[in-house]
Protein backbone atom coordinates (compact mmCIF):
# COMPACT_ATOMS: atom_id res chain seq x y z
CA UNK A 1 0.00 0.00 0.00
CA UNK A 2 1.32 3.44 -1.15
CA UNK A 3 1.54 6.55 1.06
CA UNK A 4 -0.21 10.19 -0.59
CA UNK A 5 2.44 11.95 -2.41
CA UNK A 6 4.95 14.58 -0.84
CA UNK A 7 6.97 15.82 -3.52
CA UNK A 8 11.00 16.09 -2.27
CA UNK A 9 13.56 16.60 -4.62
CA UNK A 10 17.35 17.69 -5.22
CA UNK A 11 18.73 21.18 -5.14
CA UNK A 12 18.99 22.54 -8.99
CA UNK A 13 22.85 22.42 -8.39
CA UNK A 14 22.49 18.74 -7.56
CA UNK A 15 20.53 17.15 -10.85
CA UNK A 16 23.82 18.68 -12.65
CA UNK A 17 26.22 16.28 -11.05
CA UNK A 18 27.70 13.70 -13.00
CA UNK A 19 26.92 10.75 -10.87
CA UNK A 20 23.11 11.83 -10.70
CA UNK A 21 23.20 12.29 -14.68
CA UNK A 22 24.58 9.13 -15.02
CA UNK A 23 22.25 7.36 -12.45
CA UNK A 24 19.26 8.62 -14.50
CA UNK A 25 20.45 7.71 -18.05
CA UNK A 26 21.06 3.91 -16.67
CA UNK A 27 17.71 4.36 -15.09
CA UNK A 28 19.57 3.04 -11.71
CA UNK A 29 16.58 3.99 -9.41
CA UNK A 30 18.80 2.84 -6.35
CA UNK A 31 21.68 5.11 -7.26
CA UNK A 32 18.93 8.01 -7.45
CA UNK A 33 17.56 7.34 -4.29
CA UNK A 34 21.11 7.03 -2.54
CA UNK A 35 21.86 10.76 -4.42
CA UNK A 36 18.74 12.01 -3.16
CA UNK A 37 19.49 10.48 0.33
CA UNK A 38 23.16 12.05 -0.02
CA UNK A 39 22.55 15.25 -1.53
CA UNK A 40 18.98 16.15 0.25
CA UNK A 41 19.28 14.77 3.42
CA UNK A 42 16.04 12.86 2.71
CA UNK A 43 15.23 9.56 4.73
CA UNK A 44 13.66 6.51 3.02
CA UNK A 45 10.59 6.89 4.38
CA UNK A 46 10.40 10.83 3.20
CA UNK A 47 11.49 9.45 -0.83
CA UNK A 48 8.85 7.13 -0.42
CA UNK A 49 5.90 9.45 0.84
CA UNK A 50 7.21 11.23 -2.13
CA UNK A 51 7.13 8.98 -4.99
CA UNK A 52 4.18 6.55 -3.97
CA UNK A 53 6.14 3.61 -2.35
CA UNK A 54 6.34 1.96 0.85
CA UNK A 55 9.65 2.55 3.17
CA UNK A 56 10.40 -1.10 2.41
CA UNK A 57 10.06 -0.90 -1.53
CA UNK A 58 12.28 1.81 -1.10
CA UNK A 59 15.14 0.06 0.63
CA UNK A 60 14.81 -2.63 -1.67
CA UNK A 61 15.37 -0.51 -4.80
CA UNK A 62 18.27 0.91 -2.87
CA UNK A 63 19.89 -2.24 -2.10
CA UNK A 64 19.41 -3.58 -5.62
CA UNK A 65 16.52 -6.48 -4.96
CA UNK A 66 13.94 -4.85 -6.88
CA UNK A 67 14.48 -2.58 -10.43
CA UNK A 68 12.33 0.03 -12.08
CA UNK A 69 10.86 -1.21 -15.23
CA UNK A 70 7.01 0.34 -15.77
CA UNK A 71 6.96 3.83 -16.97
CA UNK A 72 4.07 4.68 -14.87
CA UNK A 73 6.34 4.44 -12.26
CA UNK A 74 9.39 6.75 -13.39
CA UNK A 75 6.87 9.18 -14.20
CA UNK A 76 5.94 8.93 -10.19
CA UNK A 77 9.20 8.90 -9.06
CA UNK A 78 10.04 11.81 -11.92
CA UNK A 79 7.02 13.75 -10.24
CA UNK A 80 7.78 13.31 -6.47
CA UNK A 81 11.37 13.99 -6.94
CA UNK A 82 10.57 17.10 -8.81
CA UNK A 83 13.00 16.30 -11.57
CA UNK A 84 13.67 19.28 -13.73
CA UNK A 85 12.86 18.93 -17.17
CA UNK A 86 16.50 18.00 -18.26
CA UNK A 87 16.53 15.39 -15.19
CA UNK A 88 13.81 14.08 -16.88
CA UNK A 89 14.66 13.69 -20.42
CA UNK A 90 17.92 12.02 -19.42
CA UNK A 91 15.39 9.50 -17.31
CA UNK A 92 13.92 8.96 -20.69
CA UNK A 93 10.59 10.82 -20.22
CA UNK A 94 8.85 14.05 -21.81
CA UNK A 95 9.16 17.67 -20.35
CA UNK A 96 6.40 17.85 -17.60
CA UNK A 97 3.77 20.79 -18.01
CA UNK A 98 4.98 22.69 -15.11
CA UNK A 99 5.17 26.70 -16.02
CA UNK A 100 9.17 27.40 -15.93
CA UNK A 101 10.15 30.92 -14.58
CA UNK A 102 9.23 33.30 -17.03
CA UNK A 103 6.09 31.40 -18.13
CA UNK A 104 5.70 28.78 -21.00
CA UNK A 105 5.00 30.24 -24.39
CA UNK A 106 3.80 27.14 -25.09
CA UNK A 107 3.07 23.44 -24.00
CA UNK A 108 6.86 21.94 -23.07
CA UNK A 109 5.21 18.69 -23.00
CA UNK A 110 5.17 19.03 -26.74
CA UNK A 111 8.69 20.34 -27.46
CA UNK A 112 10.44 18.10 -25.29
CA UNK A 113 13.63 19.83 -26.36
CA UNK A 114 13.23 22.68 -24.91
CA UNK A 115 13.11 22.29 -20.69
CA UNK A 116 12.75 25.76 -19.35
CA UNK A 117 11.45 29.24 -20.89
CA UNK A 118 12.53 32.04 -18.99
CA UNK A 119 11.46 35.31 -19.43
CA UNK A 120 14.92 36.89 -20.57
CA UNK A 121 18.80 35.99 -20.27
CA UNK A 122 18.90 37.68 -17.02
CA UNK A 123 16.49 34.79 -15.39
CA UNK A 124 19.01 32.28 -17.03
CA UNK A 125 22.00 33.42 -16.03
CA UNK A 126 22.74 31.36 -13.10
CA UNK A 127 21.84 27.77 -14.89
CA UNK A 128 23.82 29.30 -18.11
CA UNK A 129 27.26 29.67 -15.42
CA UNK A 130 26.34 26.34 -14.17
CA UNK A 131 26.78 24.77 -17.81
CA UNK A 132 29.96 26.78 -18.48
CA UNK A 133 31.51 25.96 -15.68
CA UNK A 134 31.95 22.05 -16.70
CA UNK A 135 31.40 22.32 -20.16
CA UNK A 136 34.15 21.31 -22.47
CA UNK A 137 32.74 23.34 -25.44
CA UNK A 138 31.14 27.07 -25.74
CA UNK A 139 29.77 28.75 -28.70
CA UNK A 140 28.48 31.90 -28.72
CA UNK A 141 26.40 33.70 -31.57
CA UNK A 142 26.06 37.45 -30.85
CA UNK A 143 26.66 40.69 -32.22
CA UNK A 144 29.14 42.45 -29.73
CA UNK A 145 29.03 39.76 -26.84
CA UNK A 146 30.27 42.61 -24.64
CA UNK A 147 27.87 41.34 -21.85
CA UNK A 148 28.60 37.71 -22.26
CA UNK A 149 31.62 37.72 -23.05
CA UNK A 150 33.87 40.45 -23.63
CA UNK A 151 34.72 42.43 -20.49
CA UNK A 152 35.43 41.22 -16.95
CA UNK A 153 32.24 41.32 -15.30
CA UNK A 154 30.52 39.79 -18.28
CA UNK A 155 28.70 36.67 -17.41
CA UNK A 156 30.67 34.08 -18.90
CA UNK A 157 33.99 35.25 -18.62
CA UNK A 158 35.21 34.26 -15.29
CA UNK A 159 34.49 30.65 -16.67
CA UNK A 160 36.71 30.34 -19.30
CA UNK A 161 40.45 29.96 -17.07
CA UNK A 162 40.86 28.63 -14.22
CA UNK A 163 39.67 24.60 -14.74
CA UNK A 164 41.23 21.13 -14.98
CA UNK A 165 40.64 20.77 -18.48
CA UNK A 166 40.89 23.47 -21.21
CA UNK A 167 38.11 24.78 -22.80
CA UNK A 168 37.18 25.14 -26.90
CA UNK A 169 35.33 28.11 -27.42
CA UNK A 170 34.15 29.86 -30.78
CA UNK A 171 32.51 33.18 -31.12
CA UNK A 172 30.76 34.98 -33.81
CA UNK A 173 30.39 38.88 -33.47
CA UNK A 174 28.89 40.88 -36.80
CA UNK A 175 31.37 42.50 -38.59
CA UNK A 176 31.91 45.77 -37.88
CA UNK A 177 32.23 46.97 -41.65
CA UNK A 178 29.46 44.90 -42.93
CA UNK A 179 26.47 46.33 -43.83
CA UNK A 180 24.09 44.63 -41.40
CA UNK A 181 25.57 46.53 -38.69
CA UNK A 182 24.27 49.39 -39.38
CA UNK A 183 21.19 48.16 -40.19
CA UNK A 184 21.05 46.79 -36.05
CA UNK A 185 22.48 49.79 -34.98
CA UNK A 186 19.46 51.50 -36.34
CA UNK A 187 16.88 49.15 -35.35
CA UNK A 188 18.17 49.59 -31.14
CA UNK A 189 19.02 53.59 -32.01
CA UNK A 190 22.19 53.14 -31.24
CA UNK A 191 25.26 54.72 -34.00
CA UNK A 192 26.57 52.67 -36.22
CA UNK A 193 30.26 53.79 -34.76
CA UNK A 194 29.05 53.05 -31.50
CA UNK A 195 28.24 49.60 -32.14
CA UNK A 196 31.05 48.54 -34.06
CA UNK A 197 33.75 50.71 -31.54
CA UNK A 198 31.87 47.90 -29.05
CA UNK A 199 32.48 44.86 -31.43
CA UNK A 200 35.76 45.47 -31.92
CA UNK A 201 36.71 45.66 -28.33
CA UNK A 202 35.53 42.73 -27.62
CA UNK A 203 37.73 41.15 -29.88
CA UNK A 204 40.77 42.67 -28.47
CA UNK A 205 39.35 41.36 -24.82
CA UNK A 206 38.66 38.02 -26.34
CA UNK A 207 42.42 37.94 -27.81
CA UNK A 208 43.74 38.03 -24.46
CA UNK A 209 41.57 34.96 -23.23
CA UNK A 210 44.19 32.37 -25.63
CA UNK A 211 45.99 31.95 -22.90
CA UNK A 212 43.93 29.90 -20.52
CA UNK A 213 41.16 28.78 -23.41
CA UNK A 214 41.41 27.53 -26.93
CA UNK A 215 39.57 30.53 -28.51
CA UNK A 216 38.32 31.46 -31.73
CA UNK A 217 36.39 34.60 -32.91
CA UNK A 218 34.81 34.93 -36.14
CA UNK A 219 33.35 38.24 -37.34
CA UNK A 220 29.89 37.26 -39.43
CA UNK A 221 27.97 39.78 -42.29
CA UNK A 222 24.21 38.93 -42.01
CA UNK A 223 21.45 40.44 -39.86
CA UNK A 224 21.49 39.07 -36.68
CA UNK A 225 18.22 36.62 -35.92
CA UNK A 226 19.43 34.28 -33.17
CA UNK A 227 21.51 34.54 -30.12
CA UNK A 228 22.98 31.89 -28.88
CA UNK A 229 24.85 30.40 -26.04
CA UNK A 230 25.83 26.30 -26.46
CA UNK A 231 27.55 24.22 -23.61
CA UNK A 232 28.15 20.95 -24.80
CA UNK A 233 24.64 19.51 -25.76
CA UNK A 234 22.77 22.43 -24.31
CA UNK A 235 21.67 25.77 -25.51
CA UNK A 236 20.10 28.85 -24.88
CA UNK A 237 18.86 30.66 -27.64
CA UNK A 238 17.57 33.98 -27.61
CA UNK A 239 16.48 36.18 -30.85
CA UNK A 240 17.08 39.80 -32.06
CA UNK A 241 14.59 42.10 -33.20
CA UNK A 242 13.83 45.74 -34.26
CA UNK A 243 13.84 47.65 -30.85
CA UNK A 244 15.04 44.82 -28.91
CA UNK A 245 18.70 43.41 -27.93
CA UNK A 246 18.87 39.73 -27.80
CA UNK A 247 19.44 39.82 -24.16
CA UNK A 248 15.92 40.78 -23.48
CA UNK A 249 14.11 38.11 -25.19
CA UNK A 250 12.41 35.44 -23.98
CA UNK A 251 15.44 32.60 -23.78
CA UNK A 252 14.88 29.13 -24.39
CA UNK A 253 16.51 25.96 -23.02
CA UNK A 254 16.90 23.22 -25.54
CA UNK A 255 18.78 20.11 -25.01
CA UNK A 256 19.79 17.36 -27.22
CA UNK A 257 17.27 14.70 -27.93
CA UNK A 258 17.65 11.51 -30.24
CA UNK A 259 14.73 12.63 -32.62
CA UNK A 260 14.41 16.69 -31.59
CA UNK A 261 15.06 18.93 -35.02
CA UNK A 262 15.09 22.25 -32.60
CA UNK A 263 18.91 21.58 -31.37
CA UNK A 264 20.27 20.28 -34.68
CA UNK A 265 18.89 22.84 -36.65
CA UNK A 266 20.16 25.61 -34.82
CA UNK A 267 23.35 23.62 -34.29
CA UNK A 268 23.33 23.56 -37.81
CA UNK A 269 22.45 27.12 -38.20
CA UNK A 270 25.68 28.09 -36.44
CA UNK A 271 27.85 26.09 -38.27
CA UNK A 272 26.45 27.64 -41.33
CA UNK A 273 27.17 31.07 -40.33
CA UNK A 274 31.00 30.37 -38.97
CA UNK A 275 31.70 28.89 -42.47
CA UNK A 276 30.89 32.03 -44.15
CA UNK A 277 32.67 34.12 -40.98
CA UNK A 278 35.82 35.79 -41.12
CA UNK A 279 38.41 34.43 -38.41
CA UNK A 280 39.92 37.31 -36.46
CA UNK A 281 41.53 35.79 -32.97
Amino acid sequence: MTTPLVPTGLPDWAWERAEVRQALRARNMGAVFKHVQQYSGASQAKIAAAVGMTQARVNEIINGRREVSRLDVYERIADGLTMPDDARHLLGLAASREKRSGGAAFDLATFPEVVRVYSAQASARDEIQQQARTAATLDILAVRGLGLIGLNDSMLRAYLGRRETRLCARVLLLDPDAPALAQRAAEIGESAESLASGVRLAEARLRELSEVCDIEVYRYGMLPTWRLIRTDSTMFVGTFDAGWEGHESATYKVMETPHGPLYRGFRRMFEAVLSSAERTV
